[in-house]
């Protein structure tokens, strides 16, 4: 039976019962007053509708509503020529953390990055974490930001409930709960059945407080797309502690062009190994224009027109010695920088090989 051809046929019959028996016991003034009463009769309960208290929200939902609108101001769209993830804003500057493979391609560590406003802004890449999969962008204005603020270990415990906010297919501010399923005994990486997508890389898994527990990472998924319901995520003192190591390279202005184009490059010699001096206008405070893996001090990117794009320094090339002294950590280099150094011997490992470069400042 066709449902819909039943109520039809039901209602036809039905009016047409009862307009003959209208015909039969009541006069056209009786049928006028009882369509008149009958409309008077329904006015009463839409005004009841319209006059109802709001609904009250259950307390789970109240707290899931609070999380998304306290933290989805400071999730954003990251997007480069060939792919889309997201970011936690994490300072009121515009320091943004993210997935390493989601700023992977940048083309010259330069991102879009898109609010929740629909606002478009630059965004600098400015160092990575490949072993966690973590990355740090800067965005590129003088606006003051919301932000998201990490959670401490202790609160970090299986069975919470979890919030992830992203922009799978693109889709931004999109909201999915869940609960933190496990968290691995060696990385520290957790795992939800919160629902994840591509798209979700890079932004937050959150706990009902709105704190930061995690930066979402990857899918388990059988065709590389589809989610299984098991999502990973990098844990928040991990990624803490990714920003805390790299505090000296994310200064604002970390990396400035030459302020003197006519730099010169000459041939200089150094016992047992290559090298070149480059002489460049003394700055406040002498910059190599690179993008270093913190943890392993290999050059990510090489800015044009620095000193280190002069130096022919390439992405892949690692930083081994500086003034003949063995470097161990980025800052080593940063805290020699900024006394203001006149020159600097900087030792760089490429393949096999091993270069000296004789700075001028």
């Amino acid at each position: 039976m066709d449902w819909n051809c039943s109520i039809s046929t039901l209602v036809k019959t039905g009016r047409t019962g009862i307009i003959k028996l209208a015909e039969k016991q009541m006069n056209p003034r009786a049928i006028t007053l009882s369509l008149i009463s009958a409309i008077l009769v329904s006015i009463p309960s839409f005004s009841k509708a319209a006059l109802a208290a709001p609904i009250d929200f259950e307390r789970e939902e109240k707290i899931t509503m609070e999380v998304y609108r306290s933290a989805n101001p400071a999730v954003v769209t990251i997007k480069t020529t060939t792919s889309t993830g997201s970011g936690s804003i994490i300072s009121p500057e515009g320091l943004v953390i993210t997935n390493e493979h989601v700023i992977r391609d940048a083309q010259n560590g330069i991102v879009r990055i898109i609010n929740t406003e629909g606002k478009t802004y630059n965004g600098q890449v400015l160092t990575i974490d490949r072993k966690n999969d973590l990355a740090l962008v800067r965005i590129a204005s003088n606006e003051r930001f919301p932000t998201l603020s990490f959670s401490n270990r202790e609160s970090i415990l299986v069975g919470q409930k979890v919030f992830a906010i992203g922009s799978p297919f693109g889709l931004s501010g999109t909201l999915t709960t869940g609960i933190l399923s496990r968290v691995e005994n060696t990385s520290g990486d957790l795992q939800t059945d919160a629902r994840l997508n591509p798209g979700n890389s890079g932004g937050p898994l959150l706990n009902s407080r709105g704190e930061m527990i995690g930066v979402n990472k990857a899918i388990l998924s059988q065709d590389g797309r589809s989610n299984t319901g098991i999502g990973f995520a990098t844990s928040a003192p991990v990624a803490q502690e990714f920003v805390t190591r790299s505090a000296a390279i994310i200064q604002p202005k970390t990396v400035a062009s030459l302020p003197n184009s006519q730099a010169k490059i000459s041939p200089a010699i150094v016992p047992q190994a290559p090298s070149l001096a480059i002489a460049s206008a003394r700055s406040k405070r002498p910059q190599l224009g690179v993008i270093l893996n913190p943890a392993s001090l290999v050059v990510y990117e090489v800015r044009p027109n620095t000193l280190a794009s002069l130096m022919g320094l390439l992405r892949g090339d690692r930083l081994v010695a500086l003034n003949g002294a063995p470097i161990s950590d980025a800052k080593q280099i940063v805290d020699y920088l900024a006394k203001r150094p006149s020159a600097a011997l900087l030792t760089v490992a490429r393949n096999t090989s091993i270069t000296n470069y004789q700075i001028k400042f």
